[in-house]
């Protein structure tokens, strides 16, 4: 009982200061997983066993964490080396492709195909938000095109804010689509060893029909503007040249190469067996290798801080775990619902959705992975079906706010920096409604798909 609530304590602790963003989160998740190794497993439950289960290293050095024939429908507890490791791989590649100037290039090579016209701008971009986002961080994905709109809309007279606030929708839209997409997706996928093909014919079609209704909100909400938009005189002579925006012929066509590569590999890992643990060291070597002397300054520019903040993250988690707490969490859960599949898909993605507007979804996504496992165990329900709706909730419920999810600070700060400061008010506004619609269109989906 006395290390259930230390184990809570610090778990609630570590949510605030999180929340408060006054400290850097990744030293907030060092800390509390450092006092829960000590206060919870040392001092409280007296159990190494707790220490090693968590910590979870020998899982490293087997042969199924890197090659796995055939999938296991067993979680794994304690921090989830897979998902660092697949996310520091990600990375890697990210960044050479951005050294390389495809991001920049490819947003201006599609303005330039679409006359620089408002709307069908408005539209591509939406669009290209979320295909990006399916195999991208959303985050470095509206880090560009934040930018890039900004440019644009000086160019061409028009506000980018409905476009900015419209993109980020549609990236945090995109993560859902697929395994890689959003770190909470990476967490689900890799905890209940889901592949890529299952992520995509399910939550990758819910977020299909999300993204039509999606873009037709939007473009209700903001017709005027972009009809108003429309009138402006374009000079296209002075628009940039996509061209200008490749660093180097070379490496632009390495990274496209080593990016095609991945996306082949994701796809096909449940057929080759490949983990995505695997596919991640894969791909951080081959960018490396491709970068020759560069490859320590790419290395320097990796988000160690995300990494570590994973680490200390499934620490806390892992004391939640071992302490019984999260069981306890799903008898509630199970006793509210009745154990009826279509009341805890339910609550699921609306608690999801509504604790991701305003806490991150990360942290949220990896304690009720040990929540929703406990929940098909008791109740007999298919577990991938709950996991649909956790990750549909926990990505999409994110958009509702601008500090639900890490795209959204990212888009509105590119924004005010550029003097287009977007308030609560004014992103609230257009994105909690588009919050409630797609978070109800797909739980009507999930319902309609599998109970």
């Amino acid at each position: 009982m006395i290390a259930k609530a230390i184990a809570l304590i610090i778990f609630c602790v570590m949510f605030i200061l999180i929340i408060s963003d006054k400290i850097e989160r990744h030293k907030v998740t060092l800390v509390c997983g450092g006092l829960t190794l000590i206060l919870v497993f040392g001092l409280a439950m007296h159990s190494l066993s707790a220490v090693i289960t968590t910590l979870n290293i020998k899982t490293v050095f087997t042969e199924n964490f890197w090659y796995c024939a055939h999938n296991s429908s067993e979680t794994s507890t304690g921090i989830n080396w897979s998902t660092i490791i697949f996310i520091f791989g990600m990375m890697v590649m990210v960044e050479g492709m951005a050294k390389a100037g495809f991001f920049r290039w490819l947003c201006m090579r599609l303005a330039k195909l679409v006359h620089y016209r408002p709307v069908p701008l408005f539209i591509v971009f939406m669009v290209m938000a979320a295909v990006l986002s399916m195999f991208i961080d959303s985050i470095t994905v509206i880090l560009f095109l934040a930018a890039i709109t900004v440019e644009l809309a000086q160019l061409l007279k028009f506000d980018p804010v409905p476009m900015i606030i419209s993109e980020i929708f549609c990236a945090n839209l995109g993560g859902s689509a697929t395994m890689c997409g959003d770190p909470p997706n990476i967490i689900i996928g890799t905890s209940l060893h889901l592949t890529f093909g299952d992520f995509l014919t399910n939550t990758g079609f819910i977020a299909g029909v999300c993204l039509i209704v999606t873009i037709i909100y939007f473009y209700i909400i903001y017709r005027k503007k972009l009809v108003a938009a429309e009138g402006n005189e374009i000079d296209i002579s002075a628009m940039p040249d996509p061209k200008s925006a490749i660093v180097s012929k070379k490496n632009f066509a390495i990274s496209c190469i080593i990016f095609a590569c991945a996306v082949a590999m994701l796809v096909s890992h449940a057929k080759t067996g490949l983990t995505v643990a695997f596919i991640g060291t894969f791909i951080a070597i081959v960018t490396l290798v491709a970068e020759g002397k560069e490859a320590f300054t790419l290395l320097k520019k990796v988000d160690y801080k995300t990494l570590m903040f994973f680490v200390g993250l499934f620490i806390v988690v892992g004391g939640l775990e071992q302490t019984g707490l999260l069981e306890d969490i799903a008898g509630v859960i199970e006793a509210v619902s009745g154990g009826h599949i279509m009341a805890v898909t339910a609550i699921i993605i609306w608690v999801s959705a509504v604790a991701s507007a305003f806490v991150d979804n990360i942290p949220f996504a990896a304690t009720m992975i040990p929540v929703i496992s406990s929940l098909a165990e008791t109740t007999g329900i298919n577990i991938n079906v709950i996991a649909w709706a956790l990750s549909m909730g926990t990505d999409i419920g994110g958009s509702a706010t601008p500090i639900g999810a890490s795209a959204n600070v990212v888009g509105t700060s590119v924004a005010a920096k550029n003097g287009h400061i977007i308030s609560w008010g004014e992103f609230c506004r257009s994105a909690v409604p588009a919050t409630l619609i797609v978070v109800t269109v797909s739980m009507i989906i999930i319902f309609a798909r599998y109970c």
